[in-house]
């Protein structure tokens, strides 16, 4: 039976493209390539777009790593899309990116963007540094320039552990952007955004402890996420009938990057759920 990339591409099992050296970035090869297939080079319909939005995103160090955390809805207007969607990804060993925005988009972008950076690594053989990382992110980002002036817009939070770092006990990295692929080092220790990050870096202003354990870090996050929950309708709080909670991941030197379990979550949520409604001035 004659194969598909032969009926393609006859009398050559690939084009020359796929073995031609070139720069080590997926996306400059899908540019070359398949320029379609960017999220950057896609058509932009006109007038305002109706599509899911994902919202509240937190991060903030430890002592010895890092942490991002999401709540789980996603809007459209002022309805529910979807309430259990899953907004943090791993993108590698020791980075993960959680994303609020236009979900559809997000969702692609962050997916090649962790293709992007398995791709460099295969073909150089060592990974990309930590700021090599963030920046290949923010150039990304600048790619989806003109849908986000359309109303796409895609606002990632990035962390990674810094392998490279004098003090292991304070690799953990956190980079925020805004929609142009503009690139900021967060030094405070902890950052969110979305719909309900004001509230949620108020409450982390007061609970972030830099030299807390992960299990007290992890406490911190879905206690800010909470009270982004409580006063901004865009942002899920943890739903105990539904079983829905908020998601986790924690990057450290031993472990990598690691994806809390689902039941570790959900009695974190329910502790904190109990603690305010026993306390519910907070």
């Amino acid at each position: 039976m004659e194969s598909s990339a032969a009926r393609n591409f006859p009398g050559q099992a690939l084009p020359a493209a796929y073995l031609t050296s070139g720069s080590s970035s997926f996306t400059d090869f899908l540019q070359a390539t398949a320029p379609e297939l960017l999220p950057g080079n896609r058509d932009v319909p006109q007038g305002i777009v109706e599509a899911p939005h994902g919202t509240t995103i937190v991060a903030l160090t430890f002592r010895g790593g890092v942490l991002l955390a999401g709540d789980r809805r996603a809007t459209m207007g002022n309805l529910i899309a979807q309430r259990d969607m899953d907004k943090l990804y791993v993108t590698d060993a020791y980075s993960a990116v959680g994303v609020a925005g236009t979900a559809g988009i997000a969702l692609e972008m962050v997916r090649l963007y962790a293709i992007e950076l398995e791709h460099y690594e295969k073909l150089e053989g060592v990974p990309l540094s930590l700021d090599g990382k963030s920046n290949k992110l923010a150039t990304m980002l600048r790619g989806n320039l003109q849908g986000a002036m359309a109303g796409l817009a895609v606002v990632p939070l990035f962390v990674g552990f810094d392998t490279a770092a004098d003090d292991p006990e304070r690799a953990g990295r956190i980079i925020s952007y805004d929609i142009t692929g503009g690139r900021y080092g967060e030094s405070g220790g902890f950052h969110a955004v979305g719909s309900g990050s004001p509230f949620a870096k108020a409450a982390l202003k007061k609970r972030h402890d830099p030299d807390a354990d992960v299990d007290s870090a992890v406490r911190n996050a879905v206690e800010a996420l909470y009270d982004a929950a409580d006063d901004d309708t865009a942002t899920g709080g943890p739903d105990v009938s539904r079983r829905i909670y908020p998601t986790v991941v924690t990057i450290t030197a031993a472990e990598g990057a690691v994806r809390l379990a689902e039941q570790q979550a959900a009695e974190i949520a329910e502790q904190v759920v109990q603690g305010r409604s026993e306390n519910p001035g907070g």
